[in-house]
Order: structure tokens, then C-alpha cells, then sequence
């Protein structure tokens, strides 16, 4: 379930970078995957108390994670900025997950993460050669830690609320309607114009991005978050195709080999 999250959410990723405007295509994203939440929420429990203050937080991380995941599509490669934004946060997640959540993870777990570390290094060498990949770097690794950030939140949100679906639809819900303002009423005169141009792949997206994060959320109340967010990052691998073969990026040797390492070191994690 999990892998299968994860190529929705390299897909969605593949489509926000093709639009020409990165920030509405985002905006269009979130504010569809926010409608198709609201629509899903009468048919469910409301969430349990305690786990209000955690949505609460993972909404404002979500929502800067959205702007600046943008703005690196803006300025660098999807099969850059994907697998080091992706890669990093489970590194970070399982670094923090003991001193945190309590969650002790295994010497084979460790190797995965020894793994990650040197591919997602590989990679930021290999951005300081060009500009361009450099600005893109510096905002990958900054959405990593939001990333990371929410990741967290939310696997101890999810665990609270009772039951982790409605927890996603109410975050998602609320993550939408800022987002929805934003390009409506923010662009001014173009905004329902742009919001109109994007909207069938912005459903198409977002129903992606809802379905993988709900996944994610059901599995991280069963596993330890550590472990689920390295799995769930099997997409960087997808990306990486789909940048290659959709978007035909050109994708260096060191880009392929980083994420192949990356896949293997997810594959170790995982079978543990």
C-alpha cells in the first residue's frame, strides 16, 4: 500500500513541475485535494480532541512545505530536487524519532539511513555544479525539514485521532482553504482564470496527493513512522523515471546512482 503511495505522490510531484505556473499549479492542487476532503467528511467521525493541536501544527508546515515545493520546481530539475527533498526526510525522521516519539530502531535500519546519507551527499555535490541546481539544493533540503516536520506531527496526530483517515481529510481540508484564497482572491483579476485552466489536472493531483498521504497516515498507525516514511520514499525513484521519461530531463549518472542507492537503502529499512 505504502509503494503504491508512493508512486501516486512521484506522479502528482511529475505534474506540478510540468505546469508553467509552479505556484497556482500547487494552489489548484491542494484547494482540489481540499474539496474532495470537505466532500468525504460527513461520512466519518470527527477526530478525537487531542489530536486537534497536531493538525493544527502539520497544517502551517504543510502549508510552507507547498510554497517552497514550488518554488524548487521553479528553479531546478524535478529529478533533483525530488529525490533530495524526499530522501533527507526520513533520514531526519528516523535521527529524531527515538529522542522523540520513543521509537528504537535496529542496526539494519541504521545501515539503511548510513545509505541514504552518502547517495543524498552525492547529490548536493553534484547540485553545486550548475547555478541553478545550487538555489535548488538549499530548497530542497529546507522542505526536507519541513517535511520531516509534519511527518511526525501527523504519525502521532493519526495515532490520537481515532482514526487516521478522518484525521487526513480534516487536514487536508483545512491545508485547502488557504491555499484555494490564495489563488482566487491573491491574483486578483487572474485568479479564477488560472484556477480554471488548471482544474481537471488539479483534481487529477490532488486526488493523488489525498489518496498517497491517507496511506501513509493508515500505515504509520500500524509501524513505526520511521519505517513508513522510508518506504514511502521509494518515490524518489519514481520521480526520477518520470522526470527522465515524461519530462525529458536530462538525468546524470550521479542523479541515477543516488537514487538507486537510495531505493536500496528504502529496501533494507523496509525489510526489517
Amino acid at each position: 500500500m505504502v509503494l503504491f503511495g508512493a508512486l501516486l505522490h512521484a506522479s502528482w510531484n511529475m505534474l506540478v513541475k510540468a505546469r508553467p505556473d509552479k505556484h497556482v499549479a500547487a494552489a489548484v492542487l491542494y484547494a482540489s485535494s481540499g474539496f474532495l476532503a470537505a466532500a468525504a467528511l460527513p461520512f466519518l467521525p470527527t477526530p478525537n480532541a487531542a489530536s486537534w493541536p497536531y493538525m493544527a501544527v502539520s497544517t502551517v508546515l504543510e502549508l510552507l512545505y507547498g510554497v517552497v515545493l514550488a518554488t524548487a520546481y521553479r528553479v531546478g530539475d524535478l529529478s533533483h530536487a525530488y529525490p533530495l527533498m524526499r530522501g533527507t526526510a526520513p533520514l531526519l525522521v528516523a535521527a529524531a524519532s527515538g529522542a522523540l516519539l520513543g521509537e528504537r530502531l535496529s542496526g539494519r535500519v541504521w545501515l539503511g539511513i548510513a545509505l541514504l546519507s552518502c547517495a543524498l551527499i552525492s547529490l548536493v555535490f553534484e547540485g553545486r555544479s550548475r547555478r541553478q541546481a545550487s538555489s535548488a539544493t538549499g530548497l530542497a533540503l529546507l522542505n526536507a525539514f519541513l517535511i520531516a516536520g509534519y511527518t511526525m506531527v501527523d504519525g502521532v496526530g493519526a495515532r490520537l485521532s481515532g482514526n487516521s483517515v478522518s484525521y487526513g481529510l480534516w487536514l487536508f481540508t483545512l491545508i485547502g482553504v488557504p491555499w484555494f484564497l490564495w489563488a482566487a482572491v491573491g491574483q486578483r483579476h487572474d485568479g479564477w482564470a488560472k484556477l480554471r485552466s488548471g482544474i481537471a489536472i488539479g483534481i487529477v493531483c490532488g486526488a493523488c496527493s489525498l489518496a498517497s498521504y491517507l496511506v501513509a497516515l493508515w500505515a504509520m498507525t500500524r509501524a513505526p513512522i520511521a519505517t513508513v516514511a522510508a518506504v514511502r520514499e521509494t518515490s524518489i525513484v519514481f520521480g526520477t523515471v518520470l522526470g527522465a521519461v515524461v519530462l525529458r530531463e536530462h538525468v546524470t549518472w550521479m542523479r541515477a546512482s543516488a537514487a538507486c542507492v537510495i531505493a536500496a537503502a528504502v529496501w533494507i529499512i523496509r525489510s526489517h
